[in-house]
């Protein structure tokens, strides 16, 4: 399921005593999970396993929410015994920004930070939009408590403690040659944001547009869609496209058979 926490643990701490043979060359080590991940198995590797506890210092676990889709994911009825990530994610954030603010007016940011603070009452929250947040507010900062942790939950430290997570949520991936024609894709998109936004958490993407010499980059969460065009395709590169929707219920075969209507050829 592409999460950190239960797949790919292994291959993290390998990755991390690979990087630590080369550290003299950066200053820290930003490990991005996936939106659907618990962060607390992922924060245990660094004191489970000793060889990691032993060179690398868990400094903190930063939380970005988006203000505009936060709520209805807090407030959604998860199957007995299956986290609800968003309110895991919360709860063992060290720091909490609230981006996108500018999607949403200035009450619904304050319910937002209020359902945060029932869930999480210490972690500082940094009020942002497209993600711009100034480094020294999250990096370094020595936020990372264990005791406090072992307070919320004296399992932190047992690697055999199990988790479960909402077996319908999954991502599909595409990757597929050719062009697309940009009028059949904006009218695929319409209608696949219209009737399965709600449901789609993330969609993003790489795509060969028909006529121009630049790949497009988009990337979306629920209804909301975002792209530009980026840099020019190399002289050997092939064009290709390459795109991954997250979401509940998903439909491979629908997915790509609706991307590949959009194909020129």
């Amino acid at each position: 399921n592409g999460c950190i926490c239960c797949t790919v643990r292994g291959d993290l701490i390998r990755i991390l005593g690979n990087l630590m043979k080369r550290k003299d060359r950066f200053d820290q080590i930003v490990v991005e999970t996936t939106g659907l991940a618990d962060p607390a198995p992922v924060a245990q590797t660094f004191f489970v396993d000793p060889e990691v506890s032993a060179q690398l210092r868990l400094d903190a676990i930063v939380t970005v929410v988006d203000a505009k889709h936060l709520l209805p994911h807090l407030n959604e009825e998860k199957p007995e015994g299956v986290e609800n990530e968003a309110v895991e994610q919360l709860a063992f954030a060290d720091r909490i920004v609230v981006n996108k603010t500018d999607l949403v007016d200035g009450a619904q940011v304050e319910e937002v930070e209020r359902r945060i603070r029932e869930i999480n009452s210490f972690a500082p929250i940094v009020r942002t939009s497209h993600g711009k947040v100034d480094l020294d507010r999250i990096l370094d900062v020595g936020a990372f408590d264990l005791d406090r942790v072992l307070a919320d939950d004296p399992t932190f430290l047992d690697p055999d403690a199990e988790h479960q997570h909402d077996q319908s949520v999954t991502s599909v991936g595409i990757e597929v040659g050719g062009d697309v024609d940009s009028d059949r894709l904006n009218r695929w998109l319409s209608t696949l944001l219209r009737e399965q936004g709600t449901d789609l958490f993330r969609s993003k993407g790489i795509l060969s547009i028909a006529g121009s010499p630049s790949r497009y980059v988009f990337q979306g969460v629920h209804m909301l869609l975002d792209g530009q065009l980026d840099r020019p395709w190399g002289a050997d590169e092939p064009r290709a496209n390459k795109l991954v929707f997250i979401g509940r219920n998903l439909d491979r075969a629908a997915l790509e058979k609706g991307f590949r209507s959009c194909l020129t050829n």
